[in-house]
């Protein structure tokens, strides 16, 4: 009876720690660069070039931790490796807090996308294997809604301290170190909550990926989509800043993206119940193209309203199906597809954000850059019909 009790707790803890995990790591260690971005263009003196290329670093130091976490070195030490990657997040945003420079804040970005890749790989293989133990889908679930959340509270948080810090501060520092202190507090409970994975599901090494088409297609078309999504993911805080110096309208398009992509997983299950997964990744990628082309196509300030909110509707939606997808082509070697999956998707935010940032300080606007990310997602969603994705079955 003990046994059981302790069993029956176990999905709960999991999916609470995995929450907070990646609300730590993704929602403050790489996606709280976006609401604070608009102040460090205006206190540093930064164009959109400049904002493109730390950003395009963080994803460089995510690709690379991705990359590195596909082999089998980690097996055994996830746990130990997911709290040390949590922990030097927090470390991280205390440094942008401090720094000052494209280079030096270029270098501590790429510290802390390879941290987020560690703490989001490491930690999702621990949570979704005790889901797949338990037969819980809600792990699952409300471990990716932890994303939505940390972006939820980051714009919460920094326009807080925009109402309440002395005009004659730099804010956007203070907001990296309260960022800082949030994420600290974050970590001290996933440290206490998240189980010890048993050593025979978790340490076991995996044999090579056997590459198909659909899943050659499949983690092309996920690559693409880390193209088109990032370019808004960047800024759309900084397009809504563009539109009117609100703070008040900047928190509500990221509290929007926060809030949508934290109970995304909720609202697209009736179709993925009656349609599948692979249906409903190719229909969140289609939502999404019209997202990112309404950012800079509808009237101020809907653009920025509507598309951080389809935004938040889809980009978790996305990346949690096309995960559940690539598990069931390479089922054999889950941990390496995960690994590599999220390697494409690096790829694409490098060049997401690196094309963006030249396109817009160049044309002065974000509407070139915008639509060319657009254009990329449609071409995913292509892939995705072309390549076979669609007749991939899976729970």
């Amino acid at each position: 009876m003990m046994q059981r009790t302790v069993l029956s707790r176990e999905p709960v803890r999991a999916a609470l720690a995995g929450a907070l995990a990646m609300a730590v790591a993704m929602g403050l260690g790489r996606f709280f660069y976006t609401p604070v971005l608009p102040g460090m263009m205006a206190g540093l003196g930064l164009d959109a070039a400049d904002a493109g290329i730390i950003a395009a670093a963080n994803f460089a130091g995510y690709l690379l931790g991705a990359v590195l976490a596909a082999y089998g070195w980690a097996a055994g030490h996830e746990r130990r490796l997911a709290l040390g990657a949590l922990a030097a997040t927090v470390l991280l945003l205390i440094a942008m807090g401090l720094l000052s420079g494209v280079a030096a804040l270029s270098l501590v970005r790429f510290l802390a996308g390879l941290a987020s890749a560690f703490a989001m790989i490491f930690t999702t293989g621990i949570v979704l294997t005790i889901g797949l133990a338990h037969q819980d889908p809600g792990v699952q679930r409300a471990h990716f809604s932890g994303v939505g959340i940390g972006i939820a509270v980051s714009a919460v948080l920094v326009y807080l301290l925009s109402l309440i810090a002395d005009p004659a501060l730099p804010t956007w520092r203070i907001d990296w170190l309260a960022g800082a202190l949030l994420g600290a507090l974050g970590l001290a409970v996933v440290a206490m909550l998240l189980p010890r994975p048993s050593r025979n599901t978790v340490a076991a090494r995996e044999p090579p990926i056997v590459w198909t088409r659909p899943l050659a297609a499949l983690t092309l078309s996920y690559g693409l989509f880390g193209i088109g999504y990032v370019v808004t993911a960047t800024f759309i805080v900084a397009i809504a800043r563009e539109g009117a110096q609100s703070p008040l309208l900047e928190c509500l398009t990221w509290l929007l993206t926060g809030a949508a992509a934290a109970v995304s997983l909720i609202a697209w299950k009736p179709v993925e119940r009656r349609h599948g997964v692979a249906a409903a990744y190719l229909a969140a990628l289609l939502v999404e193209t019209v997202g990112v082309a309404m950012t800079v196509t509808l009237p101020f300030p809907w653009s920025a309203l509507i598309g951080g909110a389809l935004l938040g509707l889809t980009f978790i939606v996305i990346t949690a199906y096309g995960l559940q997808l690539g598990r069931v082509l390479a089922s054999e070697s889950p941990r390496r597809v995960l690994a590599l999956m999220t390697a494409a998707f690096g790829v694409g935010q490098i060049l997401g954000p690196l094309g963006a940032g030249f396109l817009a300080a160049r044309a002065g606007s974000y509407v070139l850059a915008s639509l060319a990310a657009a254009a990329l997602l449609l071409l995913a969603a292509a892939i995705t019909v072309l390549g076979g994705a669609l007749s991939i079955k899976s729970r």
